[in-house]
């Protein structure tokens, strides 16, 4: 068995390389129909998205979650990760999966139980495994009281850093600084920049709060080489429009 990156892991170091970075947009199949999705995720590809993200802080599953990413298949060709807020958040008709441990949860279910119930699923169903590292920055939003994290202190780089640090040497390929679904800021850029200087070839996934070109412009300047929108996307009159925005603002 091997562990080297996959057909999904390739493409997004290949959007990174030939752009300067990439965004990924995530829809939680529990905010709107399967159709309402599939029609998203057709306009975040025509946006210029690199990849769907699928999950939510609640843990959408079962037949809502497999006809969500079959509807989103229908219409795109883009790979789709699975953002699983629990072992339950896995289905076989995805592509891939961020394969990840809460590092700053006080719970053992998010740092390694979902993880061990999961495992033999991602191997059944044939999903390629992106192994990452998720750290909650404040305020964290639904997903740091769910899953019980201790956040990090905006004012605190070398906190995130201490954790970053420790999911690499872990061997974990992505680091994702999220400051929760919503939040009013998003990750400081100071935070993004201490992280990615000591991680090298790492990849730093940025998400939460990012409601515009510009601020992703500045955390991609930092040094996020992913950019994630989700609620954002959700209330947007224009996905296309929106992403397009997003993603002309950190590209080179």
């Amino acid at each position: 068995m091997s562990y080297k990156m996959g057909r999904v892991e390739l493409h997004l170091r290949d959007a990174i390389k030939e752009r300067g970075a990439g965004h990924l947009t995530l829809i939680d199949p529990d905010s709107q129909s399967p159709q309402e999705a599939g029609g998203m995720a057709l306009a975040a590809s025509q946006g210029g998205t690199d990849a769907i993200m699928v999950g939510g802080s609640m843990g959408a599953t079962g037949t809502l979650l497999h006809e969500t990413v079959a509807e989103i298949k229908r219409v795109t060709d883009l790979p789709v990760i699975l953002f699983p807020a629990s072992a339950a958040g896995l289905c076989e008709n995805a592509d891939a999966v961020f394969f990840m441990s809460l590092l700053n949860s006080r719970s053992p279910s998010y740092l390694i139980e979902n993880q061990v119930l999961g495992a033999p699923l991602v191997l059944r169903y044939r999903l390629e495994a992106l192994p990452m590292a998720y750290i909650i920055i404040e305020p964290g939003g639904t997903v740091g009281y769910v899953g019980d994290a201790r956040l990090i202190p905006r004012e605190k780089p070398e906190l995130a850093l201490a954790y970053a640090l420790a999911g690499k040497y872990l061997g974990m390929r992505l680091v994702y600084l999220e400051a929760g679904s919503g939040a009013e800021s998003p990750v400081p850029a100071s935070i993004v920049a201490q992280v990615k200087r000591l991680l090298g070839d790492a990849l730093v996934i940025v998400g939460g709060g990012i409601r515009s070109g510009r601020a992703a412009a500045e955390l991609v300047a930092a040094g996020a080489d992913l950019i994630v929108t989700g609620t954002a996307v959700e209330k947007s009159q224009d996905v296309a429009s929106f992403i397009f925005e997003l993603t002309s603002s950190i590209r080179r």
